[in-house]
């Protein structure tokens, strides 16, 4: 809205106003605004969930380690997250932007279906929550609708990058002119850069068209999914989905501004996507709103995100992702997302084949993986067969595993970018 209001007052002159076109300057003041009212607002969010009792019993000292009690800590927290991104957002972007649209509706999708399961467990007392297959259903239709959103809006477009001979050895990439609607998708560690879906059907003609698209829209749900159930399965310790997800988040936000930036793209050679550098003001939000619920949510955390704020940020990152055509960097730049997915699955299918042979067995000591570090030999099963008894050797501290896994992941987002010139 501020954004309008200014570009209204330029054409009077008035000194200052044309600041606010720069994207520059209106992705810094989104993240500061956002860390200021996550800051601000948090703390009167907790004390509103206090003084009403509204809390969700998480763990208790009698199975912790080192005897952390957390009850009686407020959940929902995701709701900080939720108002102290939007807000930035709403006053400072251009809400005119198919993409800034889109990730608006995303937020509020997502922050939905997490409130919903939140409001089940906390005022309903029922510690299940929202039935899985709701979830599923609401993430599924949320792919559906990115992914056929990005297929029939005229702009929702790119200008694909061409190389072209040049002086020496080096060739020159520039970009085409007509923009152009693409199931092109940016692949790390190939010369070309790009992998096309459409490749990949096997129809020709015209129907090759409507058949990549299809799996186009197929990889958007795949993708919003596991993301989003990677980021809620990440969220166990304190501080531990909010600092990973920002982390995440400012790598998303220079793949966004080279992809949005004609220069940086063409040295690149990546694809060239006008109008997404609105997605750069979003995801400084985005980061911003993390930061200042990690002054609450840091060990020992005030207030737990809960699938409120969980599942919509990795609907977010995995849905941002999708709109710049870097979804296939996510196994690289989610891998603490990916790798706690992994050890849920394959934990629960190994316990499963040997319940059927009669046999109590499982692979690690307990999962999400992040749960495997802090378990002393004391809390193991006795009549359980461990694949991996000794691994990690001791317990550490939550503080410990969470920081750890911080380092891991800006490691990730460092090789994710690094991998735009190494081809």
């Amino acid at each position: 809205m501020l954004y309008y209001l200014f570009r209204f007052l330029d054409q009077f002159g008035i000194p200052g106003s044309g600041m606010w076109t720069y994207i520059s300057f209106r992705s810094i003041l989104a993240l500061i605004l956002a860390l200021i009212i996550s800051s601000w607002f948090g703390g009167h969010f907790i004390r509103f969930m206090k003084s009403r009792n509204l809390t969700e019993t998480q763990r208790d000292k009698s199975i912790d380690p080192y005897g952390v009690g957390k009850v009686g800590v407020p959940s929902m927290g995701g709701i900080i997250i939720i108002v102290a991104m939007l807000v930035p957002v709403l006053l400072l972007g251009r809400l005119r932007n198919i993409y800034l649209i889109l990730m608006i509706i995303t937020t509020i999708w997502l922050a939905i279906l997490g409130f919903s399961d939140d409001y089940i467990k906390i005022f309903k007392k029922n510690k299940d929550g929202l039935h899985p297959k709701v979830k599923l259903i609401g993430q599924l239709g949320l792919g559906l609708f990115i992914g056929l959103t990005l297929y029939l809006s005229p702009d929702a477009v790119i200008r694909e990058n061409v190389e072209l001979p040049g002086s020496g050895e080096v060739p020159s990439v520039v970009h085409k002119t007509d923009p152009v609607k693409s199931t092109k998708t940016t692949i790390p560690f190939f010369k070309s850069n790009n992998l096309d879906y459409a490749q990949f059907v096997p129809v020709g003609g015209a129907a090759q068209e409507i058949a990549g698209w299809v799996l186009f829209v197929i990889v958007t749900v795949v993708v919003v999914m596991a993301v989003s159930n990677g980021a809620n399965l990440n969220d166990g310790m304190d501080g531990m989905a909010a600092g990973n997800s920002a982390i995440i988040g400012v790598a998303l936000g220079v793949l966004a501004y080279v992809s949005s930036h004609i220069e940086y793209a063409g040295y690149l050679n990546i694809m060239y996507i006008p109008e997404s550098q609105e997605l750069v003001v979003f995801i400084s939000a985005f980061v911003g709103a993390l930061i200042g619920f990690l002054w609450y949510n840091a060990y020992p955390a005030q207030i737990f995100m809960g699938d409120t704020g969980s599942l919509t940020i990795g609907g977010i990152i995995g849905v941002l992702a999708v709109i710049i055509h870097k979804e296939l960097l996510l196994p690289l730049l989610c891998g603490i997302f990916f790798v706690e997915s992994l050890s849920v699955i394959l934990q629960v299918n190994y316990f499963r084949l040997g319940k059927r042979r009669g046999r109590k067995q499982r692979l690690f000591k307990r999962t999400p993986i992040h749960d495997t570090f802090r378990v002393l030999p004391s809390q193991m099963d006795p009549d359980c067969h461990y694949v991996f008894p000794s691994w990690p050797r001791g317990s550490w501290h939550e503080a410990k595993v969470t920081t750890r896994f911080w380092i891991v992941t800006v490691m990730l987002a460092a090789a994710t970018i690094i991998t735009l010139k190494i081809r």
